[in-house]
C-alpha cells in the first residue's frame, strides 16, 4: 500500500494494517498478496477485539490536532471517522448473529477473488487457494457458532441458503483452474474439504430456519444516525422516503409520456413487457450484446470528451460465477486491485460480470433472467457497471493510486452512497448526452431510474416498520416492471442489508446537485468535474463537496 512519510500517513499505514488483519479477503481485493492465504476470524471473541480497536480509532482521530493536518488528511480522517460511526450505530444489532452471509461470503468471494485477479505466480496462486479453501470450515463453524435463531429471521436464512448450497460445488470446481503440475491435485483436496463444511453449514442453516424468529428491520433511529453519521447528509429516513416518492412520481409521469408517444396509450409498464420479450436467445447471445454494449459506451465517453480514459484500463465482460448466480440476478462488477503492481502491460483490469442463471434453473427462471437484461435495457445496466459507471470510477481510482500523493485510505473505507449513486448518475447523464439511440432504450432507462426510486420507498418503509415482507414485494411488483420473484429477491436484499438500496438515486441527486454546483461557480467543463469527482475516491458525498470546493 502506497504510504508518504508524514505522521499522518504513518497513522493511517497502521489503521490500514488493523483493518486488513480483521478483513484479509479486503486485502487481497485491494492487490496486497501478504493476505492471500487467510480468511477473517469471525469468533465472537474477535469481534469483540475488533469493536474494541474501532473505539480506540474513533477517540485517536477525534482527539487529532486539526491544525497540524492539511486539508486531504482531514477528509481522510472525517471519512474513517464517518465509517467508525457508521458501524458503531449498528454495533447493537450484531448482524454477525442475524445473517450466514458474513461466513460464507468471504469463504466464496475471497477464492474467487484470487483466480480473476491472478496476482501470484500460478503455483503460488495455487497454495493461496488451497489455504483458504482449509481455512473455510473453521469460517463456517464460527458461523455455526454465531447464528442465533432468536435474532436471525427465517427469510435471511432462506435467502442465503441458495448461496450455501453453491458453494460446496463451487469449492469441488475450483481445482480445474489449475493444471497437474501447477497444484491442482493440493487444490482439489482442499476444495473437497470446503465442499464438505459448505453441505453442514447448509444442513445447520436449514434447522435454524425453522425456529427463528428474529427481526430484520433496523428501526427508525439506526436508519436516521446511518444516514446523518455515516453518509452525513442533512436529513433522515422519511424525508427521504418523501423524496423518493416525488422522484417516482416524476419518473412515472415522465413514462406515461414516452408510452404514449411509443404505443398511444400511457401504460408504460405493458409497453416495458414487451420490451422484456425482445431477449437475447440464451446466456451466450446477452454475453455477446453485453460486450457490444461496453465498447458502444466506451467510444462514446471519448468521442463526446465526457471523461479521461486511464492508460491502459480494461473491462472484462464475463459471466458471474456459478455461486453468485442464485443469490444475484443483475448485473455487478469487480474493481481492479489499486495496491497491485501493474503487470508488464500496465494494464488495469476491471471484471464486469454478466448475469448468468443458476445451474437447474427452469427454462421460465431463464427466460425469466434474460427478459430482466432485454435488448434494450441492457445499454443503461452497461452504463451503470462499465462506462463512465462503476469501471470508469475504479480504474481512475487504480490509476491514481500509484501515483505521487495518492490518498491510500479513500480504496480501503468508502461510501455506497457515492459509488452507487456514481453508476445511477452516469445513466442520466448519459441519457441527456443522446447515447439512448432508440425512444425504447431511454423508457427502459428512465424505468431503471423509477425501479431506484421504488427502492428508496421500500427500503425506508421495511426497516421503520411501516411496510411488511408481503406488502414491500407487493409494491416493488407493481410499481416497477419487476416479476414478482425478482421482486421478492429484491425485498430480502433490502432486509439483508439495511440502506444499501437507498444508496443509488440518493447518491445520484446528491451528485446532480454537485454538478450544477460546479458549473454555476467554476464554470468548468463536464469532463473536469468527472474527473476530479471520480478521483476523490469513494468518499461520502459531504466529504465529496468538501474536495471539489473547500
Amino acid at each position: 500500500m502506497p504510504t508518504g512519510d508524514r505522521p499522518f500517513d504513518r497513522l493511517a499505514s497502521r489503521l490500514a494494517s488493523d483493518e486488513f488483519d480483521a478483513s484479509p479477503t479486503l486485502g487481497s481485493a485491494l492487490g496486497l498478496t501478504e493476505y492471500d492465504t487467510e480468511l477473517p476470524d469471525m469468533s465472537a471473541r474477535a469481534i469483540a477485539a475488533r469493536e474494541r480497536r474501532d473505539d480506540e480509532w474513533t477517540t485517536r482521530l477525534e482527539t487529532l490536532d486539526a491544525a497540524s493536518l492539511n486539508e486531504d488528511e482531514r477528509v481522510d480522517r472525517d471519512l474513517v471517522l464517518m465509517v467508525l460511526r457508521g458501524r458503531a450505530v449498528l454495533r447493537d444489532w450484531t448482524d454477525w448473529r442475524r445473517s450466514p452471509d458474513h461466513y460464507a461470503g468471504p469463504a466464496l468471494s475471497g477464492v474467487f477473488g484470487l483466480l480473476q485477479h491472478r496476482l501470484r505466480p500460478t503455483p503460488e496462486l495455487a497454495t493461496a487457494v488451497a489455504a483458504r479453501l482449509r481455512a473455510t470450515p473453521e469460517l463456517l463453524q464460527q458461523g455455526i457458532e454465531n447464528l442465533d435463531p432468536e435474532l436471525a429471521h427465517p427469510a435471511i436464512l432462506r435467502r442465503a441458503l441458495a448461496m450455501v448450497r453453491a458453494g460446496s460445488g463451487y469449492a469441488r470446481s475450483v481445482s480445474a483452474e489449475f493444471g497437474p503440475e501447477e497444484g491442482r491435485e493440493e487444490v482439489g483436496e482442499a476444495g473437497e474439504v470446503a465442499a464438505s463444511a459448505f453441505e453442514g453449514f447448509a444442513v445447520h442453516i436449514e434447522a435454524l430456519e425453522g425456529r427463528a424468529h428474529g427481526e430484520w428491520a433496523i428501526g427508525e433511529a439506526r436508519y436516521d444516525a446511518l444516514l446523518r453519521e455515516a453518509e452525513g447528509l442533512g436529513y433522515g429516513t422519511r424525508e427521504l422516503r418523501d423524496r423518493g416518492q416525488a422522484e417516482y412520481d416524476a419518473l412515472a409521469a415522465d413514462m406515461r409520456e414516452r408510452a404514449r408517444s411509443l404505443r398511444g396509450h400511457e401504460d408504460w409498464r405493458a409497453v416495458l413487457g414487451e420490451l422484456n420479450e425482445d431477449r437475447p436467445e440464451d446466456p451466450e447471445e446477452m454475453l455477446a450484446l453485453y460486450r457490444e454494449a461496453t465498447a458502444a459506451a466506451r467510444a462514446f465517453c471519448v468521442r463526446h470528451d465526457l471523461v479521461t480514459m486511464p492508460e491502459g484500463e480494461q473491462c472484462l465482460v464475463e459471466p458471474s460465477a456459478p455461486f453468485t448466480r442464485a443469490m444475484i440476478a443483475v448485473a455487478h462488477y469487480m474493481q481492479p486491485p489499486p495496491f497491485a503492481p501493474r503487470g508488464s502491460d500496465g494494464g488495469i483490469r476491471g471484471h464486469f460480470f454478466v448475469p448468468y442463471p443458476p445451474e437447474g434453473a427452469t427454462p421460465e427462471q431463464v427466460a425469466a433472467r434474460l427478459a430482466t437484461n432485454n435488448r434494450h435495457g441492457l445499454w443503461s445496466i452497461t452504463v451503470h457497471e462499465a462506462y463512465p459507471g462503476h469501471h470508469w470510477h475504479f480504474a481512475r481510482l487504480a490509476d491514481i493510486s500509484g501515483r505521487a500523493g495518492a490518498r491510500p485510505l479513500r480504496s480501503v473505507f468508502g461510501s455506497t452512497y457515492f459509488t452507487e449513486g456514481w453508476g445511477l448518475y452516469t445513466e442520466d447523464l448519459l441519457r441527456e448526452q443522446g447515447f439512448f439511440t432508440t425512444p425504447e432504450r431511454e423508457l427502459c432507462q428512465r424505468d431503471f431510474r423509477a425501479f431506484r426510486a421504488a427502492r428508496i420507498v421500500v427500503d425506508t418503509s421495511l426497516h421503520i416498520g411501516d411496510m411488511t415482507v408481503e406488502e414491500a414485494i407487493e409494491h416493488m411488483s407493481t410499481a416497477t416492471s419487476l416479476s414478482r420473484e425478482t421482486a421478492t429477491a429484491e425485498v430480502l436484499r433490502y432486509c439483508a442489508w439495511p440502506t444499501q438500496a437507498s444508496s443509488y438515486l440518493t447518491g445520484a441527486l446528491e451528485i446532480a446537485r454537485l454538478r450544477e454546483r460546479w458549473v454555476r461557480e467554476r464554470d468548468g467543463s463536464l469532463r473536469e468535474f468527472h474527473d476530479r469527482a471520480a478521483a476523490s475516491g469513494r468518499l461520502p458525498v459531504s466529504l465529496v463537496e468538501r474536495v471539489l470546493f473547500g
